[in-house]
């Protein structure tokens, strides 16, 4: 049971009373009161767990909950706050979504347990478990319920709210945990860490730069400039000037005699000799005491503090499989990275003027698109953090949380759940995915909601389920830019799309040209495909269909136990490192065309052909008919109009009644009994 403090103030007097979350949320339901009462004597709920009073400015906590609380305030109007809440109902690890008692926000709680279950108890592990947890929570419902942004606040144990009255609120009891393991130490108290600043006089000159590329830095631009200074002079007079020059330019740059000396012997070794080097550096240093203006040029001045200044305010990534430049600030409580847009670019160039920095949006958007923006792999990223594999098979066990009859489903789920995390690795360009898991079952059934867990929360971005094949280069660009996509409601797919929807399932590579790019490129396909339907003929081909998984779905689906996805994908990737098979043989595609023959759609046509027509025996009288006069038949018959251009399709019907044929040089006939 889990339970949490109501903290209620009279006056200088606190209270302190336990409350069972179930309790709770029903009050919160049925006590109408609250909404007319004073917002500030309204009690306040803690979240973190039980705490009990020390003093009136300290709390010890006695039950540690698990459950992290995410605000989203300041919404328009009570139209938002309905919308956010439905988009949070829609998380299966929602645990509670309810109207905050300002009626303009709201309130989410989310719970986190050990792998095993169970919760930290040394206080230590308690607080540095709470604080991954509540980022690991923002990062998972942020591209949820965009464009609502979480109010982003300390992870404290004393996160709290009002009560509040919400008849219509979301509570989900059964909801998942979502699984964690212990942290070996605290998160950063801001996520964008400050850049490392380099000590020292001389890196002030260079921002950013290290002692050692600045000295060489330095020293190169002493040397262009001597080098430019004396090259009038014949080559009989040109070394000595060009020393004396360079150790002036040296000493400006405030580079130290014997480095500078170190570096002129590399660079002059063989046209003079270090003694005298040495002797003209240090005439030349003893001379010119004071140091004047470094011979760095306004340009690479620019480069070099446009650099440093990205590099301690910015952190940029640019992510290959959304492909597009992300960032984040620097000492700024964010936990995600999100997308440059023209706005952006244009603070930025704001920000570095207030820092006297000559930076204007084009020269931004130069640095931005270039190699000092580091490459993303969200997909590499994620799977190079997986632990080993524990032996728990957890793959067949998620299969095992939807309630259906056929016998081989766990093993079907296993082989495709394999191949889709192998065409994410990359393990097999010659081959897409082809094949789609169906889920056909009731309304709230929970259907969509299982496809959407499959992915772990950090690439939940990854997954859409608004896929257009009516726009086909759209449709296209999505293999490359989506790792799942699910095929909602698959029955209302039209049947002109269909023969596309197959083209698109076994496209192994996308080609095609991007945005406001001239060349046809070639990218790398991720999306796997996934489907739910209410409606149980939702197959059309003719030909039967091995590219699909027909799965009715005969109870709602099972939440209950949380999903380990580290361990989930750490299986999956096991077992592709050992070699498994990550597609379906001959006999699991037989096993799949034949299940699949419950779920293919009659058409009227066919139906007809059937009230009319039967196929004949071997040796029995029939007659020899073209599909063509078989419509014309059915058509005098039933006085339906036939469509005389759905011919070709019709006899493909008919092959798949198993009608027997006869093919001549002219045509083909098929041998019926007219009923």
């Amino acid at each position: 049971m889990i339970k949490v403090t109501k903290h209620r103030q009279f006056g200088k007097v606190n209270t302190f009373s336990v409350a069972k979350l179930p309790e709770l949320v029903e009050s919160m339901k049925t006590d109408s009161k609250a909404r007319l009462a004073d917002t500030d004597k309204l009690p306040v709920i803690e979240t973190g767990g039980v705490f009990r009073r020390v003093d009136d400015n300290l709390q010890e906590l006695l039950h540690y909950s698990g459950l992290q609380l995410l605000e989203i305030n300041h919404l328009a109007n009570i139209t938002e706050v309905q919308k956010v809440k439905a988009l949070a109902a829609d998380m299966p690890q929602t645990l509670l979504a309810v109207t905050g008692s300002s009626r303009r926000s709201v309130k989410i709680l989310v719970r986190f347990t050990y792998p095993d279950g169970t919760l930290p108890t040394n206080r230590a592990a308690i607080d540095t478990f709470h604080a991954h947890a509540y980022q690991r929570a923002v990062r998972y419902y942020e591209p949820y319920l965009a464009p609502f942004t979480f109010e982003l606040k300390a992870p404290t144990l004393l996160q709290c709210f009002r009560f509040t009255y919400d008849p219509e609120l979301y509570y989900a009891p059964d909801a998942p945990a979502i699984l964690l393991r212990q942290p070996d130490g605290m998160p950063p108290e801001t996520p964008g860490r400050e850049a490392p600043v380099a000590t020292g006089p001389l890196p002030h000159l260079l921002p950013g730069y290290d002692r050692g590329q600045v000295v060489a830095t330095l020293f190169e631009s002493a040397l262009d400039e001597a080098c430019n200074n004396t090259a009038h002079l014949d080559n009989d007079q040109y070394l000595h000037p060009l020393v004396v020059r360079l150790a002036q330019n040296c000493i400006d740059s405030g580079i130290p005699q014997e480095e500078a000396v170190q570096w002129t012997v590399q660079h002059l070794r063989e046209k003079c000799r270090e003694e005298e080097l040495r002797l003209t550096f240090g005439n030349v240093y003893r001379i010119r005491k004071k140091a004047r203006k470094p011979c760095v040029g306004k340009i690479l001045s620019t480069a070099i503090r446009t650099h440093e200044f990205m590099q301690r305010r910015y952190e940029f990534r640019y992510n290959s499989l959304l492909r597009v430049v992300e960032y984040r600030e620097r000492n700024s409580f964010q936990f995600r990275f999100h997308p440059v847009d023209p706005q952006v670019q244009n603070s930025i160039a704001l920000n570095a003027m207030q820092e006297n920095l000559e930076l204007w949006d084009r020269d931004v958007h130069r640095y931005l698109y270039s190699n000092r923006v580091p490459v993303h792999s969200p997909v590499s990223h994620w799977f190079a953090q997986l632990p080993e594999w524990d032996g728990t098979d957890r793959i067949r066990a998620l299969a095992d949380t939807v309630p259906c009859r056929h016998a081989h489903w766990r093993d079907l789920f296993y082989r495709w759940f394999l191949s889709m995390v192998s065409h994410w690795r990359g393990y097999d360009t010659q081959h897409a995915n082809s094949t789609s898991p169906l889920l056909v079952g009731a309304q709230g059934y929970r259907k969509s909601t299982f496809c959407r867990s499959l992915l772990p929360p950090d690439l939940s971005a990854y997954y859409t389920d608004s896929i257009d094949f009516g726009r086909r280069r759209d449709a296209e660009l999505y293999l490359n830019r989506f790792l799942l996509i699910n095929i909602d409601e698959f029955d209302s797919i039209s049947p002109t799309h269909q023969a596309y929807l197959k083209h698109i399932l076994q496209k192994p590579v996308v080609n095609t040209r991007l945005p406001n790019q001239s060349a046809v490129e070639q990218l790398h396909r991720y999306a796997s495909f996934i489907g739910t339907s209410n409606q149980p003929d939702l197959l059309t081909d003719p030909s039967g269909s091995r590219r699909f998984i027909c799965i009715e779905v005969t109870g709602p689906i099972d939440f209950s136990t949380p999903i380990y996805y580290e361990q989930l994908y750490a299986q999956a990737l096991h077992a592709l490192h050992r070699g498994e098979r990550a597609y379906l043989d001959a006999a699991e595609e037989a096993l799949v065309t034949e299940h699949n023959e419950a779920f293919q759609q009659e058409p009227a046509i066919e139906q007809l052909f059937h009230h009319y027509f039967r196929a004949a025996a071997e040796g029995e009288p029939c007659e020899l008919l073209t599909p063509a006069e078989i419509l014309l038949r059915i058509q005098q018959k039933s006085g339906i109009k036939m469509a005389m251009g759905k011919v070709t399709h019709f006899g493909r019907l008919l092959r798949k009644d198993g009608v027997p044929f006869h093919r001549s040089s002219k045509c083909t006939v098929y041998k019926v009994v007219e009923l």
